[in-house]
Parts: C-alpha cells; sequence; structure tokens
C-alpha cells in the first residue's frame, strides 16, 4: 500500500513488445486473483438460509473495504467496524483553504499510499469499477519527472536521464542486474511469472525460499561477488534502483526485497488523480449493480446507517462458536464469522482477546510480525516554481532530489504551470523516520528547508510556503503502530501462517469463524494489491465457513489452494 522506498531505473530487464504484462502473480501463492475478479460467475454464493447473516468486517481500510463490499454483492450484511476514519492508509488530506478530498482542483496530500504499480492487476479492477482515473507518478528519473538531483556526501548530480548520471551509477545498476541473476534467477522468474507458469514458479521459489529464508538483504549482496566494493553497496543503499534508497531495507529478509522486484511492483508507478482515500469511499457508497438478497441501490453505506461502527475493543468466542465483538460504544454483538483487516498488532495491545481466538502458532506470528517505520511532510507552495529554468546554469530550479542528508526523498507535485503545487518536503523509512519523531511538524519543516538549502544555496523555498506543514510518522499513529510488515530473516514461516489462515478445514472446530486479512498478512506487503488480495481470500473463507461455493468454472484461491500453497519449510 504504501510504497517501499525504493533511484535508479533498473535499465537492463525491458521485455519485448509481444511479451505478457508483468504482474503480482505470485510467487508465494500464484492464484489469478485478476481472472477470478473478472470471470462472469461471480466470487460464489452461499446457501439461501444464510442469506442477510451478519458478518463483523474489523477494520475500514482498502482491504475491509474490499471484504465488505464483495461479501455485500453475495447477500451476507457485512457489519464494518472502523476506529478512525474510513481509509487506512490510503490517506490523503486537503490543506487548508484549499478544497476537500475528491473535490475538483482540491489540494491534496498522500500521507500513505501514494503511487501503485501497474503490476497491481486486483487493484486496477476496483479502481475502475468506481471510476477513478491514474497518472504516472514523479519519481527519481521516471519519464514523467522533468529532472533529478542526486546528493550523496555534498556532491549533487543533475539529471533529465540515466545517461547523466556518473559512471559509478552505472556500475551499481549492472552489479544489482548481476547479483539478481546470478543470486535469485531474475529473468527465469519474470519469465515464468509473465506467462503464469505455476510449476515454473514454484521450482525457482522453492529453491530461493529454502536457501534464502534466513539471509538479510545487505549479507544477500555481501555475498554476491557483484557487490565486493562497500563503495557500490553504499551507493545502492542510498541511491537504489526504482524509487530510492534501500539501505533501511537492509536488515530485512532478501525474500522480501525479491517479491517486489520480481513482480514489477516498483517500475512505472502511477498516483490516482484526486486522492488514494476516494477508492475506499466509493466502495463504500457503491450502489453495485448486480448483487443478491438485497434491492437495488444497496450500498455499504446505507445498510449502516451512513456511518460504520466505532473501534473494536474486545473480541472472544462465545457458546456456539460465535464470535463476539465488543466496540468503544460498550455495544456488544456475536457473530457466526469476522474478518479482522487492522494491523495486527492491534490484537496485542489495543483488543482484550481471548487467546482460543488463533492457534499458539498463529499467535506466535502475531507477536513475531515486524512493522516498518515511516514518515512524510508535506507542504503546499503557491506554483510549481521547480520549473523555471536558472538562467545561470539552464537547468531546472529545482528537482526530485534523493540525498544521505535528512531529507533523504524529495517529491515535487504539480497540475499544471499556474496552479498551486505540492512538495513532499521528506519521506523517510525506520530510523530516518525514527529521526523525525520527537519533532512537531513546523519544527521538522524547519530542518528539511536547512537540509535542502544546502543542496540548492540559491533557492528559496520558503518564500513559496502558502500553508501550514502536514506531517505523519505511521509509528506512532495508535491505530497502525508502524507503517508496514517487512519480514525478517527467518519469518517466513510465521508469514506462511498468516497468509494461509483463511484455509481453516484443518483447524478444531472452535478455532474457525474469524479470518485475517489485510496487507501485513499478505506476501507484498505495502502495496495496496496485498490488501486486496487478502481480502478475497477472506471472502472466500467466510463464503466456504457458511456453507458455500464458487463456480466450478471460476475456482477460488482456497478450491486451488493444494495444487499453489505456500512452499512449506521444515519446523524442526
Amino acid at each position: 500500500m504504501t510504497s517501499v522506498p525504493t533511484a535508479i531505473p533498473d535499465e537492463g530487464h525491458d521485455r519485448g513488445p509481444a511479451e505478457p504484462p508483468l504482474t503480482m502473480f505470485g510467487p508465494d501463492f500464484p492464484f489469478p486473483y485478476d481472472d477470478f475478479l473478472a470471470h462472469p460467475a461471480g466470487l460464489g454464493a452461499v446457501p439461501p438460509t444464510a442469506l442477510g447473516t451478519e458478518v463483523a468486517v474489523i477494520g475500514g481500510g482498502l482491504s475491509g473495504l474490499v471484504t465488505a463490499y464483495e461479501l455485500m454483492r453475495m447477500g451476507l450484511r457485512p457489519v464494518l467496524y472502523e476506529a478512525g476514519e474510513i481509509g487506512g492508509r490510503l490517506r490523503t488530506v486537503a490543506f487548508d483553504g484549499h478544497g476537500a478530498v475528491g473535490e475538483e482542483g482540491a489540494l491534496t496530500a498522500e500521507m500513505g499510499a501514494m503511487r501503485f504499480p501497474p503490476s497491481s492487476t486486483a487493484l486496477r479492477h476496483y479502481i475502475d469499477l468506481v471510476g477513478l482515473t491514474t497518472r504516472p507518478f514523479p519519481n527519481p528519473l521516471a519519464p514523467c519527472t522533468p529532472s533529478t538531483v542526486v546528493d550523496l556526501k555534498g556532491r549533487s548530480h543533475y539529471a533529465t536521464s540515466v545517461d547523466d548520471l556518473p559512471e559509478v551509477y552505472h556500475q551499481v545498476m549492472r552489479a544489482w542486474q548481476t547479483c539478481l541473476e546470478e543470486g535469485a534467477d531474475f529473468t527465469a522468474m519474470q519469465q515464468a511469472l509473465r506467462a503464469r507458469d505455476v510449476p515454473r514458479i514454484r521450482q525457482i521459489w522453492s529453491a530461493l525460499v529454502e536457501r534464502l529464508d534466513n539471509q538479510t538483504f545487505y549479507g544477500f549482496l555481501c555475498a554476491a561477488p557483484a557487490f565486493a566494493s562497500f563503495r557500490h553497496r553504499e551507493i545502492f543503499g542510498q541511491v537504489g534502483f526504482g524509487t530510492g534508497g534501500w539501505d533501511t531495507d537492509f536488515p530485512n529478509s532478501i525474500l522480501e526485497i525479491l517479491r517486489v522486484v520480481y513482480t514489477g511492483a516498483d517500475d512505472d508507478h502511477h498516483s490516482i488523480v484526486g486522492g488514494s482515500r476516494q477508492l475506499p469511499l466509493r466502495l463504500w457508497a457503491r450502489e453495485p449493480d448486480k448483487l443478491l438478497h438485497w434491492p437495488r441501490g444497496t450500498s455499504l453505506r446505507s445498510l449502516h446507517g451512513g456511518t460504520p461502527r466505532p473501534a473494536v475493543t474486545g473480541l472472544h468466542r462465545t457458546a456456539g462458536n460465535r464470535i463476539t465483538v465488543t466496540d468503544a460504544t460498550g455495544d456488544i454483538r456475536s457473530y457466526r464469522a469476522a474478518v479482522f483487516t487492522a494491523q495486527s498488532w492491534m490484537l496485542l495491545a489495543k483488543i482484550s482477546c481471548d487467546e482460543s481466538l488463533f492457534p499458539i502458532d498463529h499467535w506466535t506470528a502475531i507477536e513475531r510480525t515486524h512493522y516498518m517505520e515511516s514518515s512524510k511532510l508535506f507542504v503546499p507552495v503557491d506554483r510549481p516554481f521547480w520549473r523555471d529554468v536558472d538562467p545561470r546554469t539552464g537547468r531546472d530550479t529545482m528537482s526530485m532530489t534523493l540525498t544521505d542528508r535528512m531529507t533523504r526523498g524529495t517529491y515535487l507535485l504539480d497540475d499544471g504551470p499556474d496552479r498551486p503545487a505540492v512538495i513532499c518536503l521528506s519521506y523517510t523509512w525506520c530510523d530516518d523516520s525514527s529521526k523525525w519523531l520527537p519533532l512537531t511538524a513546523h519544527e521538522r519543516m524547519e530542518v528539511m528547508l536547512k537540509s535542502l538549502g544546502e543542496i540548492y544555496p540559491g533557492v528559496d523555498i520558503r518564500k513559496h510556503i502558502t500553508g501550514n506543514p502536514v506531517t505523519v510518522s505511521w509509528e506512532d499513529e495508535p491505530y497502525f503502530m508502524g507503517a508496514f510488515k517487512a519480514n525478517l530473516p527467518g519469518h517466513y514461516r510465521y508469514q506462511r501462517r498468516l497468509f494461509t489462515h483463511f484455509m481453516q478445514d484443518l483447524l478444531p472446530a472452535d478455532q474457525r469463524g474469524i479470518f485475517l486479512a489485510g496487507d501485513d498478512v499478505s506476501w507484498t506487503a505495502g502495496w495496496a494489491e496485498g490488501a486486496v488480495q487478502t481480502a478475497l481470500n477472506a471472502v472466500w473463507g467466510v463464503m466456504h465457513h457458511l456453507g458455500g461455493a464458487t463456480d466450478p468454472l471460476n475456482p477460488g484461491p482456497g478450491d486451488r489452494y493444494d495444487e499453489i500453497a505456500p512452499v512449506p519449510l521444515p519446523e524442526d
């Protein structure tokens, strides 16, 4: 959902015009979620006696809204609980005095997810469904980005294309490409993903999981002859490839990184025009053309009287294997099934839970989940002054900027030369994010302006700022406690337990009925595609739990599970 901070374009892996597109089809669970959504047979049906059954959906982010929307279409009655505002980490905010989110001409900032790859095809289904449009996002050296400045160790390099960068950056690019080929069968895996060749995907990935589960990203680089140079590893960490530096991911499992690069998750990003929060808001209000049980004109909003239920404070199992939910008002309701889509640490710290909700191995996996910190700060400006040409140099006055200074990544966002614009002064992760945590928004802005002033000594950014800064540190958000999951070495087994939780036939009867979803239980955490995929898993799980089934012409993820289940690793 929120992009991994990834600036050097990956110049060695262009596909031919006749090749199929690259999508987030695996590698861990190669199920065609996009085809499943597009099939005219639909996602399945419950028995007539189950129509109208209430199902609790906890969390009103993208995963919760997709879950609730599809359960409603199936003829069930989702009851959505949300502690804050609908949208989760699809959090778009409007600057004071500049309209509201979704209004034409509004000036907004994306505090969470702000860029989405075309390989997110299940996500794209819902973007198209609700009539939203996208446009290219100005990542470093992207075709839509006028210019990029890479500033390392006090030296700045101005570039309008990758060819403008010094040779050492090209050496780093070639080293990364060699590292992927020699250590991770990159081209073979991408060919298998494009062809949706499940046996080949599983053959390659099974061997890599067994060999690399205990390896960090940094250890993977150090073990590669192509990255024998510390200087090359340092540049790669600070500048990276695709959209920015990767050193904040160096302690994470290399498997997390391979999932991103194999599936093109870090390439050719687009943003949602008008703000990403419109997607969950439109799903909330949408009246489907085809739905069972409910009259035409029914929406999630109408089923809830316009407002979701408040925060969940308690989750318990009660007689008859019911899931009993207590909310912040003290209201207590019991359900035959429930889907938990909020970040899993909420089950440890914010919600009173019975241990019997999940098997003990699943509780261990929830406790071991590792979350990344992340922070952003945006300011509104009078116009995109950075497009002005400096008469002394003939270059843009200011550029998209990657640096080893405190700001790390600075993004310039506009809708045209004569309109107000926005600068994301800083986008940081992990330790870099923690440095900002004690500072107020204005204190952060002052440090950022000083840092950027060292890179652009002749540019007065401050004189263009027209309003107060807006900022977020996701690790300090009480209902999130972090930006997104990122597995550490040795966490594959934990991740497998959480992702496969929607398959419950082998669980004891008194541990069934509550389903985990959300991008932090997906294999592609930090990407909205993972939120959608796990929502669809949970929808299948609820349908199956209530006695329903898919159409044989359109089998769901649970129907094909034995064929494509994630690789098991030994526990002993």
